[in-house]
């Protein structure tokens, strides 16, 4: 992969473009971001965000519905779309041929995305088959990304579920679609990423030929969302006929992750410290040796690392068997945490730890894809799309000490528990 620091502009109508050429493969990949997610969803419509994110693909000003599929798809591309706490993505990967096929059809629904009662009702069903899927028909269904932020956050934006609700679902209106592209998708509130092989010349003529004139609006406001993190611990339990194991997810408030990033990345380097391998410390206590769960994760964020601001999420999450009281596990991760707080990791198990993460991210952005919607998603929330270049050095220059210390951080009064109990019965 060749690495270079991203080409940055802002069109006259307020769309942010980052452009990344590499010419080590005929392919191309477009992202928009746009800066709505399910934080940003009105109270009373929850999974709002991720339903307009299906009516972007039902046809806009000049296509027909399905028409984005089959000139992606005719040009031997693919493409999708995903919506996360703080944004929404779409992305096209094609031969870089095709590039000004992909932006005249992300510029053509930025302008005009089909909005129908038709369009609606069926994304509707849609949506709700999905939910039915992945959650409600699953076991561990919205374990721990639906359930666990209720107990942990007390304002609707941090705490609903993002994948709503069927009634709230069922009430939203063309109205309301209007009324939220007319808010979120403007071009000021979005940004454009191309990375691939292309001339920064060549794609700065296509970006102003199919974007230039997309109508300027204004872009909105974002609100915080910061509360305070619990005074207390917080116990909820969530009974699933589907589980065959009980499960617990623990969650704590970590630093913000934009404003105070060196401080978040301590977190993702203790995750790995936790769990990552079976010589970890958690899978070394909780699975070889007390056995007292089958298995066991640590990580920041609900969807990830680098998806979300404050307030963000660390998470510890395991499965353990009914024979097993759920006191021991906590009281084991406790002990465990205790000790990292107070005896840093040697530095000879942190550089273990800093080295898979590097090869993982090299290896991750050396696709097309996850590159350029890194790239994106960076410029959207840190406005440098450049550090995603810069992460494996910044996670290598964590301490032992900035280690212990994010350890010390996560108390037992200041957490949420979620428990999932299976409730099936015998057969």
């Amino acid at each position: 992969m060749t690495v270079s620091q991203p080409y940055r502009y802002t069109l006259a109508n307020g769309l942010r473009v980052v452009l990344a050429p590499d010419d080590t493969a005929p392919v191309v990949g477009v992202s928009v971001h746009y800066d709505v997610g399910f934080r940003s969803e009105p109270e009373g419509r929850t999974g709002f965000a991720h339903l307009f994110e299906h009516l972007m693909f039902q046809g806009s000003e000049s296509l027909e519905k399905l028409a984005h599929f089959r000139h992606v798809q005719s040009s031997g591309g693919t493409f999708n779309g995903s919506t996360h706490p703080d944004y929404t993505d779409y992305f096209e990967v094609l031969p870089s041929a095709a590039l000004e096929r992909a932006l005249f059809l992300e510029a053509d629904r930025m302008r005009a995305p089909k909005l129908t009662e038709e369009n609606l009702r069926n994304q509707i069903d849609v949506v709700k088959e999905e939910i039915r899927l992945n959650v409600l028909n699953r076991p561990y269904g919205g374990f721990p990304w639906i359930l666990l932020p209720p107990v942990l956050f007390d304002t609707f934006p941090n705490a609903h579920n993002g994948y709503g609700g069927f009634e709230d679902l069922e009430q939203a209106t063309v109205a309301d679609c209007a009324a939220f592209f007319d808010t979120y998708y403007a071009p000021a509130n979005a940004v454009l990423t191309v990375a691939g092989d292309f001339t920064v010349e060549a794609a700065k003529e296509l970006v102003e030929r199919h974007f230039g004139d997309v109508p300027a609006r204004p872009r909105p406001q974002r609100p915080s969302f910061a509360e305070p993190p619990p005074t207390a611990e917080v116990r909820a339990d969530h009974p699933d006929p589907l589980a065959p194991l009980p499960a617990v997810a623990i969650g704590y408030r970590i630093p913000d992750p934009i404003e105070e990033l060196d401080a978040y990345l301590a977190y993702l380097v203790l995750a790995g410290v936790l769990t990552d391998g079976d010589g970890s410390r958690l899978q070394q206590r909780l699975v070889y040796g007390d056995q007292l769960v089958t298995e066991v994760s640590a990580g920041c964020g609900m969807f990830g690392p680098f998806e979300a601001r404050d307030p963000d999420t660390f998470t510890i999450t395991a499965m353990y068997s009914p024979e097993v009281a759920l006191d021991p596990v906590l009281a084991a991760i406790d002990e465990e945490l205790e000790r990292l707080a107070s005896t840093p990791p040697d530095p000879a198990e942190l550089a273990k730890i800093t080295a898979r993460w590097a090869a993982s991210l090299h290896k991750e952005h050396d696709r097309i894809v996850s590159r350029t919607l890194a790239l994106g998603a960076f410029e959207l929330l840190y406005g440098n799309p450049g550090l995603v270049y810069e992460l494996p050095e910044r996670i290598n220059a964590i301490t032992p000490d900035a280690v212990s210390a994010a350890a010390k951080a996560l108390r037992p009064d200041s957490r949420a528990i979620l428990t999932i109990t299976p409730s099936g019965g015998a057969e």
